[in-house]
């Protein structure tokens, strides 16, 4: 035993003596934690903790601000015969919360059949009318599913998929090997058995204290919540294991409560300094750009720190709990002897430095090539969970997709549609979407600029009328001159025109008959749609189409061309593989097969 007067021994004998008052203090602070993990709010958006200064995370921003974005999903319908699958088409259309679905139409003379239908399975691309997260989706997948029983379907959505869920419940399993392993290894290493318990009881109370605690950041990720036990579990279980073993060694010359005060005495300078290694490593950890670091680091710290306080304040209370049944359970030590190998590696001591040295140069090289995978569709596991194996199975029949936003300055329509023009013509383009190029009606683009006797002819209304309405317009913008001189070849985009036609029938300015208002409030409900997800109030979005993969090589540098062709409109910004599939680029292709009654 130290000297009486010792620091490290006054505190020990301290925690040692008045154990029960830590018992009941680990007792009350586990109950609670119990309750309060349930506070704890995640953030299941990865791109969340980008740097604010890349480019996409600025896109992801501007996007979540100005736009609307639809939630999709691609059904695969197996084993089916075309006219079955065309009954499951209606059956998906009536779907409360689906508001298209793609599939082959028999009477589109260009729609081709093995795109959505071959090897006798057919492809549905449903899009929704509410976002991922809104409960109008969740419950429209639930009645999809319903509709789907009885066949062979895979479904691959973001909508339901619940990441931070399959995560959480894989990690359970990962917990449970893990705690499995260490039971053996403690098991197999230790000198008697009533040590694990002492071990495992000590580590539950510090996971739980941090999980507990955890709501008082206000918020992080689920990745960060999922992986926080088993990294704690890791870096933290030597600790107990430290004194433990000092405790064993101690009781062989004195009483529990003397072996208990001396093992803590020596075991926490011993312990703490060892922490510091992990929390300064730790801490750099929180410096990184990616944010999800500092999420990460900071949680992990706070688990150090939580760890180091149950081995030092209620371990040894366990300790002296346990103690007969520890001096009972004693076994012999199954660890072999290995001085065979300490005189090989004192014999070798000059040749294994070099080899070590050229080893390390050669693993130093490789970690610079090791491939990256950003995406979760890219990533290869052993076992795959369900959402993998439907997007593989959809995949594999009909292809992947890859579906990249551009982002432009709102306001020229002309070189909106130019930009348009020039993507679909690049290589790898399969589609190239916006406002600018989809079909309204003869010929004409949703945003071309029409004058009075053009939008009269297209949606064969009186040119008086159309007169009217054009005047009024001018007026709104106080483009009073357009009045007086130059009213004939005044031009106002379409859409713009749809929208205040149908303002000043809401307003009660415009009368119109029975079927052209029926039609006027069918084309505004769908050309908001398009608005909604297309255009916004300072930036319009573009959706590309690309046959590259999501990530690869090829797709890196292939994207760094896309800014040079929009060259044209400056301030383009870039999404790769934006939050929504190919289903809304679907969807908004039909929004314009509309026409006037």
């Amino acid at each position: 035993m130290e000297a009486k007067d010792s620091f490290w021994v006054k505190i020990s004998t301290f925690i040692v003596d008045k154990r029960n008052i830590f018992f009941l203090f680990f007792v009350f602070a586990g109950l609670f934690c119990v309750v309060s993990r349930n506070w704890v709010q995640t953030n299941d958006d990865l791109t969340s903790y980008l740097p604010p200064d890349t480019e996409t995370r600025q896109g992801l921003t501007i996007m979540g601000d100005e736009f609307i974005t639809y939630a999709s999903a691609r059904v695969m319908v197996s084993n089916i015969p075309l006219d079955r699958a065309l009954e499951l088409k209606e059956a998906l259309e009536a779907v409360e919360g689906v508001s298209a679905v793609e599939f082959y139409d028999p009477e589109d003379e260009t729609a081709v059949l093995s795109d959505t239908y071959a090897n006798a399975s057919a492809l549905f691309t449903l899009t929704l009318k509410g976002e991922v997260e809104d409960q109008i989706s969740k419950d429209a997948m639930d009645e999809v599913r319903t509709v789907l029983e009885g066949c062979d379907f895979y479904i691959d959505s973001e909508v339901g998929a619940g990441l931070q869920d399959t995560l959480a419940g894989e990690m359970k399993i990962v917990m449970l090997v893990a705690v499995g392993i260490i039971v053996c290894v403690l098991l197999f290493t230790s000198k008697t058995y009533l040590e694990v318990p002492v071990l495992l009881l000590t580590f539950g109370a510090a996971a739980l204290l941090n999980m507990g605690t955890n709501y008082l950041m206000g918020e992080i990720s689920f990745v960060t919540n999922s992986i926080a036990v088993v990294l704690q579990l890791a870096l933290a279980i030597d600790y107990a294991i430290i004194l433990c073993h000092r405790f064993t060694e101690e009781r062989e010359l004195h009483e529990a409560r003397e072996a208990c005060i001396a093992a803590l005495a020596k075991s926490i300078p011993e312990i703490s300094s060892s922490s510091l290694t992990t929390v300064s490593g730790l801490i750099a950890m929180t410096f990184m750009q990616f944010r999800i670091g500092r999420d990460m680091g900071v949680v992990l710290i706070k688990a150090i720190f939580l760890s180091l306080l149950s081995v030092f304040t209620l371990m040894p209370g366990l300790l002296m709990l346990f103690a007969k049944g520890i001096d009972k359970t004693h076994h012999r030590s199954f660890v072999p002897k290995i001085s065979a190998w300490g005189r090989l590696t004192v014999k070798t001591r000059y040749i294994v430095p070099p080899v070590f040295a050229l080893i390390l140069a050669g693993a130093f090289l490789c970690s610079n090539r090791c491939p990256y995978v950003y995406g979760y569709s890219t990533l290869e596991t052993f076992k795959k969970n369900d959402a993998q194996i439907a997007r593989e199975k959809i995949d594999s029949t009909f292809g992947g997709t890859n579906l990249m936003a551009l982002l432009v300055p709102k306001g020229d329509y002309d070189k909106e549609k130019a930009l348009l023009a020039d993507l679909s013509r690049m290589e790898h383009v399969d589609t190239a979407l916006g406002l600018a190029n989809i079909e309204a009606m003869d010929g004409y683009m949703l945003t071309d600029a029409l004058t009075a006797r053009q939008l009269a002819e297209a949606m064969d209304v009186d040119l008086e009328l159309s007169k009217l309405l054009y005047t009024a317009y001018a007026a709104s913008q106080e483009d009073y001159g357009q009045i007086v001189n130059h009213l004939n070849d005044y031009r106002v985009p379409l859409i713009d025109m749809v929208f205040f036609l149908y303002d000043q029938k809401e307003a009660g300015y415009v009368s119109l008959d029975g079927d052209m208002e029926e039609t006027l409030d069918d084309i505004y409900s769908q050309l908001l749609d398009a608005r909604e997800q297309l255009g916004g109030e300072s930036y319009s979005r573009l959706l590309v189409e690309l046959d590259l993969p999501e990530e690869s090589k090829e797709t890196f540098e292939y994207l760094k061309t896309i800014p040079a062709a929009a060259r044209m409109l400056p301030e383009v910004t870039t999404v790769g593989k934006a939050r929504f599939r190919a289903s809304t680029m679907a969807s908004l292709q039909g929004i314009c097969s509309f026409s006037s009654t």
